[in-house]
């Protein structure tokens, strides 16, 4: 048939006026905006490239949209398989049991059984895949072996977590040849090789990417490879490595390259005899048990063979270690610091109705109900984000954003949680010995928080900052506009799309400030509605701090209230998510005050973001969108406190469901054990008393021999160690401490060898003596001239036991004083 004659052309008035408009919409809106964006917006590094193009956006982009919901997180699930549960309930038990941490840390080393068991049960290999020896464990499954050996014993953790972790077995699994995966998984799933990592050093702590440790590409007796000089810190296992993983900066100044592989951050893998690495020397990390110390090397020559990957992979370490980080961030340290709220929520919470003050069991006392409460609190939040967490990893995504809001969240609420144990046990946490359960893992605190990008640092750089850039919906398109030039369709694009984000998000987050679910019937409900309000303010407050261009990254205060909000916002949604997999009698009331606790803690961010904005009138519009009613949260009241804080210390199966994999010695006189044991009989013996009290008369035979069990239970578990010997006294033969030295003896005269005897009896005071006038105030000292026990047992180191003998009778013509 014959085509459609084509349309009419508009009038020549019509189509100049549309030119007309479009040349005055750019030049007065446009090209303006792209010149400032261009002028404010920073430029995005090498380093910064590498990072932001690492893992995956995951449940970040949606809490950057202002749009996330539980729904969108129901397809994540952490469950271990039957063969994972299986090591957990034998294997892991198994190594646990045979653990003394207390000797452990003494010792400064993990038994020789020990290691032999971690070796030949193939701990060091849980991430390997089957076909090269390994368990082929899952990243929950990984996650559990770790927290539950935490709960017993840190320094074995983490000698099991590393080798599981960055170094380098898993860089070897993603990056490494043919031939370098063959030779060295084997040997690594088998323990035949611990491996270590060598990133750290002392000008590239956080600023991981600054490391001055050089290799510059040469050619030696006819072989091309690279001339490295290192000097590393820091380096967990290091002391016991077989195999390193060796970080450097590539420099190729001679073009031997050629084209394959390139200059940048590369990684090398070195062998225990490899010419010229020095490795052994420790470092002492707060006395902690487990392997740590320096690597260092002087133009140590490197084959290209030796490079991970090969020559080809030259250059792209910081890449690699970004990939890997983006996951192993999210795994190790938060199963370490899972692991020790949950063996504080379940010792701490049992020893405080164990132990008795005032006649009453503390766990009655308000003013240990409020850290008990937050305790649990705390413990249900990161269990909570650790599943979730483990849900995502296990679907194969590699979220760095929240890798790092996982390292920074999980390791500051260890630390609360711990110090508000310690404070609930008292002494019983001072004294060290084999019945405190909790002084190492608060002597330990400084460590978790320091390593794999210090809290500090991740708070204030990462979190908000990289998640700003990568996870926001439309901010990294606009940037790379901006960056490939004049590339104004692409700008113009994402722009608009910017524009239109904002403008849902103020509507949305005003709309939903006035109209969200006020009652509380439904606590779920009622703080999912919460949550969604706040991300919407979150969101239009993300978007307005883009006024501060590149200044923003070195806002490093406001950033650090943005991340406190952003994970927030994911802990909160974690935690509906775990309500919704994992309930129980009384769950409710943990997960309200969590909650509620969460609540106020970010309305108290998202204001000091807006108090501190250097952009007043923006900060004021902040306000005016996210709190038009004002600030509503509270935090949890006295009665919630009350209530979470006796679930916490009764026998309720909330109890179970905040620590679900710590270990618990079979050994009855294991402290945690014993604690566990006496709590339910100390709830029934306090119940038969109250009632025979409050009935006017004496429990029954039956009823007594309940009290006097948990009497007898409750005795042992409020003692605490001592020891006959410490430090010095304990290994060298003959100390005497020397405060019961007196430095005012006075000197025997000099006497035949027959009356020596007799006269080192009258030259030294008694013991009972020691409140005599030492003389500075000018008096003479007083001196009994009768036998001493001290100088007695003198000659044979006895002092310190002398002190402890009771005083001899005084012989006639003794001195009176």
């Amino acid at each position: 048939p014959p085509s459609p004659p084509p349309p009419p052309s508009p009038p020549p008035s019509l189509g100049r006026c549309r030119a007309l408009t479009a040349r005055v919409h750019y030049r007065s809106f446009i090209r303006p905006a792209y010149a400032l964006a261009k002028r404010i917006m920073p430029k995005i590094s090498p380093t910064e490239r590498a990072a932001l193009e690492s893992g995956h956006v995951s449940f970040d982009g949606a809490l950057f949209s202002g749009a996330p919901s539980v729904r969108h997180i129901e397809k994540y699930k952490a469950q271990l398989t039957p063969e994972e549960q299986s090591f957990l309930d034998n294997e892991v038990e198994e190594l646990c049991e045979m653990l003394d941490d207390y000797q452990v840390v003494r010792d400064m080393d993990l038994p020789a059984e020990a290691w032999d068991f971690i070796k030949r049960k193939g701990f060091f290999g849980l991430i390997i895949p089957k076909e090269h020896g390994g368990k082929g464990f899952s990243a929950h499954g990984h996650s559990q072996v770790v927290q539950k050996i935490s709960t017993r014993s840190s320094a074995a953790a983490v000698t099991v977590m590393v080798p599981n972790s960055l170094g380098p077995g898993e860089l070897l699994m993603r990056y490494g040849t043919d031939t370098q995966r063959s030779y060295y998984l084997p040997k690594l799933a088998s323990g035949e090789f611990i491996p270590c990592f060598g990133l750290t050093g002392p000008a590239s702590g956080s600023d991981a990417a600054s490391m001055r440790d050089v290799g510059v590409v040469c050619e030696k007796d006819g072989v091309i490879g690279v001339s490295v000089t290192f000097n590393k810190r820091y380096i967990t296992l290091a002391p016991v490595a077989h195999v390193v993983g060796l970080a450097f900066n590539l420099q190729d100044p001679q073009g031997l390259l050629k084209g394959k592989g390139g200059e940048g951050i590369t990684i090398a893998l070195l062998e225990r005899d490899h010419p010229g690495l020095n490795i052994g020397r420790r470092h002492d990390p707060l006395s902690t048990a487990f392997m740590n110390g320096p690597l260092s090397g002087e133009d140590v020559f490197v084959p290209m063979e030796c490079l991970l990957g090969g020559q080809e992979r030259a250059g792209y370490g910081w890449n690699m270690l970004m990939e890997c980080l983006a996951e192993g961030r999210g795994i190790s340290l938060p199963a370490l610091s899972v692991g020790a709220a949950q063996l504080a929520s379940n010792a701490v919470g049992a020893y405080a109705r164990v132990r008795k003050q005032f006649k009453v069991p503390i766990a009655d006392l308000e003013g240990v109900q409020e850290p008990l409460a937050q305790i649990a609190s705390a413990t249900y939040r990161m269990n909570a984000c650790q599943y979730l967490m483990n849900g995502i990893l296990n679907a194969h995504e590699q979220p760095p954003v929240l890798s790092a809001i996982m390292k920074y969240q999980m390791t500051h609420r260890m630390r609360t949680v711990v110090n508000q144990g310690m404070d609930i046990v008292g002494g019983a946490g001072i004294c060290k010995g084999p019945n405190n359960f909790l002084g190492n893992a608060y002597q330990q605190i400084p460590i978790g928080i320091t390593v794999e990008g210090a809290n500090i640092l991740t708070r204030s750089l990462i979190v908000f900052g990289q998640g700003l850039n990568r996870s926001h919906p439309n901010l990294l398109g606009l940037i790379e506009a901006i960056n490939h030039g004049d590339d104004m369709p692409s700008f113009n694009r994402h722009l608009a799309a910017l524009l239109a984000h904002a403008g849902t998000n103020a509507a949305g987050s005003v709309a939903s400030s006035v109209f969200r679910t006020y009652s509380r019937s439904d606590v779920a409900a009622y703080h999912e509605s919460q949550l969604a309000r706040l991300a919407r303010a979150f969101a239009i407050m993300a978007d307005l701090s883009l006024v501060l261009g590149g200044k923003l990254k070195f806002a490093e205060m406001l950033s650090g209230r943005f991340a406190d909000v952003v994970g927030n916002l994911y802990s909160g949604y974690a935690m509906l998510h775990y309500h919704r997999q994992f309930s129980c009698e009384g769950s409710e009331l943990v997960l309200d005050h969590a909650m509620t606790e969460l609540l106020h803690d970010t309305q108290q961010a998202m204001v000091g973001i807006q108090d501190n904005f250097p952009v007043r009138p923006i900060g004021w519009l902040m306000r005016a969108l996210t709190f038009p009613l004002g600030a509503s949260y509270s935090l949890p009241s006295d009665k919630l406190n009350k209530q979470v804080a006796d679930l916490l210390t009764t026998d309720s199966q909330v109890r179970k469901l905040l620590s679900p994999n710590i270990f618990i010695s079979k050994n009855p006189k294991d402290r945690v054990a014993m604690i566990n044991e006496a709590l339910p009989k100390c709830i029934a013996a306090d119940k038969i008393l109250a009632t025979a009290r409050k009935q006017k008369r004496s429990p029954t035979a039956e009823e007594q021999k309940v009290v006097d069990e948990a009497e007898a239970l409750r005795e042992q578990i409020i003692q605490v160690d001592s020891f006959e010997k410490l430090g010095r006294e304990a290994t060298e033969a003959g100390y005497v401490r020397p405060a019961l030295k007196s430095p005012y003896a006075t000197p025997a005269p000099k006497v035949s060898t027959g009356a020596q005897a007799q006269a080192a009896h009258a030259a030294e005071p008694h013991q009972g003596d020691t409140d005599a006038d030492d003389g500075s105030n000018g008096s003479r000292r007083l001196q009994c001239q009768w036998p001493n026990p001290a100088a007695e047992l003198r000659g044979q180191g006895g002092l310190r036991d002398a002190a402890l003998l009771p005083p001899r009778a005084k012989p006639a013509g003794a001195c009176a004083s």
